[in-house]
């Protein structure tokens, strides 16, 4: 099994811990010490050494910080954790609704004028740290050591996995081609790039740093001239060599910092996610700001990359398809927990003889636990699957040609009447995604009120965004693309996004119908203006549960577009199923 069901989560150490983190601030002269969920990478998921966030507080979301003073110690946590983190930290600790509240507003409440605020410049960025400096000018803040680090005695060592290649039969473009092509571009003599998943993409290789995302731990420095400098753990690249090249110099990450501090020549970072130290250490440089130069040229995926997860998807729907069949069969008899679902989830995609590891830790809510939007079940939370209730699941795989993300939500037993309204709503919202044409420049923003359209309607709503971007054997969240209020990216073809309304009653249920899309040209439309329109093609073909669907609720188009999408599945999926499976997808996909 690659997921696991410890309890990671441990409140009663909180009250110690903190204790002995105000006694580092003492010592360093600081009023306010800042805890992030981030590493020096600042990518959304860290290795067990960089959970300091976790450690500190028992939070384990993958999103938030704490702040902690002489006297509070507030947890920062969006929509996706309110229910989550308050069965996660100790009552030292207080959930703080963001970014409803910001971290600098609340500094203000709880400090005087005057006060000091320490953070390790490593894992902030610089746009992070101006945004607080502007914010909070009768306060001063000071880079310091991290005093985590200071009182974490059993800290985990850094990975130690070496790096291995991504075949251009897989990347569809050689590291040595997207050198030549991004290089031109670059806005000073070399970027800097602290993204994992950029140097993977650019330098096409993988790592095993992070768990379920191929991604390796490294900082970069590339050159106007193509070449590059990588800084990674010891011996990590060697096995690589061969497949970098003479352009690609390779140095121990310990190395980096006394490096860029050598510069004197025009650098480029993107103060979006470079770390406040790389600022700090570039005193000698001439600095400009710009966009990491691989972001949207990752995001935008070739053809070889677009085939690769079509492949993966498909591969990835039979073993949802062979996973539901079973469910069907075995969720009324009440002999199932949550526990039990995951790893038979997790059994049928092995099945495939290509997983590589799943894409995040599955999400499997029974009842209740499905409105907690990133809920992972262990053996203290672990619940039976109980005929009446919902059952959310939300799970993923990383294959070498792709990574997928799809949720479905089952009934077990008969819908009630709350159910299958709910869930209908949600999914008029998937649909009406799914099927937008939208002119080339839209962002991501100004599609996401279509998923909420329904639900809003009914004065309902969720708290997370529609969509994210997804990568190509790489991290499941990937920027710069998505579909949220705060999505400003114009999207445009080759992007791959999830699709993912839903809606969630705590103590009752979560509903959320989750499908992969690609941005694509749209189709001409005859009579309609010579205008530049994009489209989503769907790339995840599961069966939705029919029998929460309120028929009544559909207008004739929402209608044929279930009717046409089941079919599609059934199309692409039906050869490679046998026996029960076959018969269960069949009835599955039979028209409204």
């Amino acid at each position: 099994m690659f997921q696991t069901f410890e309890n990671s989560s441990d409140p009663s150490q909180g009250p110690a811990r903190l204790a002995a983190l105000r006694t580092q601030m003492v010592a360093h002269h600081v009023d306010a010490f800042f805890i992030p969920r981030a590493d020096a990478h600042q990518g959304e998921y860290v290795a067990p050494r960089d959970a300091r966030l976790a450690w500190l507080t028992g939070f384990t979301g993958s999103a938030g910080f704490c702040i902690a003073t002489a006297d509070k110690a507030g947890v920062f946590i969006d929509g996706r954790y309110r229910v989550q983190v308050r069965d996660q930290i100790a009552d030292v600790f207080s959930p703080v609704h963001w970014p409803e509240i910001g971290a600098a507003d609340w500094l203000k409440d709880a400090l005087p004028t005057g006060s000091v605020i320490g953070f390790d410049p490593w894992l902030h960025t610089v746009d992070e740290i101006n945004t607080l400096r502007d914010a909070l000018p009768e306060m001063t803040l000071k880079a310091t050591e991290n005093l985590v680090d200071a009182i974490w005695a059993d800290q985990p060592a850094a990975p130690t996995a070496p790096f291995f290649a991504q075949d251009i039969s897989l990347a569809g473009e050689s590291s040595a081609d997207k050198r030549a092509r991004l290089a031109p571009l670059l806005k000073a003599d070399c970027a800097v790039v602290t993204l994992p998943d950029s140097i993977a993409w650019l330098l096409n290789i993988r790592g095993a740093d992070i768990e379920r995302n191929p991604v390796p731990q490294a900082f970069a420095i590339f050159h106007k001239s193509g070449a590059v400098d990588l800084f990674a753990g010891p011996n990590k690249a060697h096995d690589i060599a061969d497949h970098l090249g003479a352009e690609v110099t390779t140095y121990n990450i310990s190395a980096f910092a006394e490096h860029v501090k050598t510069s004197t020549c025009t650098v480029q970072i993107d103060p979006k996610t470079a770390p406040e130290a790389l600022r700090l250490a570039l005193a000698n440089a001439t600095v400009t700001h710009a966009p990491d130069p691989c972001l949207l040229p990752k995001a935008l995926k070739n053809p070889t990359e677009i085939a690769g997860a079509k492949a993966a998807a498909k591969r990835d729907g039979v073993a949802m398809v062979r996973f539901l069949a079973w469910l069907d069969q075995e969720a009324h008899k009440g002999t199932l927990t949550e526990i039990d679902v995951v790893k038979k989830l997790e059994g049928f995609r092995r099945e495939t003889n290509a997983l590589r590891d799943i894409s995040f830790e599955t999400i499997c809510g029974a009842g209740a636990h499905g409105a907690i939007v990133h809920y992972r079940v262990t053996e203290s939370t672990n619940r039976p699957v109980k005929t009446g209730e919902l059952l959310l699941v939300d799970s993923g795989g990383q294959y070498v040609d792709g990574t997928t993300d799809i949720t479905r939500t089952i009934i077990v037993g008969t819908p009630s009447d709350t159910h299958r309204t709910c869930y209908t709503r949600v999914l008029q919202g998937m649909i009406a995604v799914s099927r937008a044409r939208f002119p080339k420049g839209v962002g991501g923003q100004h599609l996401d009120a279509l998923a909420r359209f329904p639900l809003w309607t009914a004065g309902m709503d969720y708290d997370h965004g529609t969509g994210h971007g997804i990568g190509s054997y790489l991290s499941v969240h990937e920027g710069p693309q998505g579909i949220s209020r705060r999505s400003t990216v114009a999207l445009e073809a080759g992007m791959i996004l999830s699709n993912e309304p839903g809606y969630y009653r705590e103590g009752a249920f979560g509903i959320r119908i989750e499908n992969l899309i690609t941005v694509i040209p749209a189709p001409a439309i005859a009579g309609g203006d010579d205008r530049d329109m994009l489209a989503f093609d769907t790339l995840t073909l599961v069966p939705l549960d029919r029998r929460l669907i309120d028929t009544n609720l559909l207008s004739n188009d929402e209608r044929d577009w279930i009717d046409q999408y089941h079919l599609a599945t059934l199309d692409v999926l039906v050869a490679d199923l046998r026996d029960d499976a076959l018969a269960w997808i069949q009835q599955a996909c039979a028209p409204l």
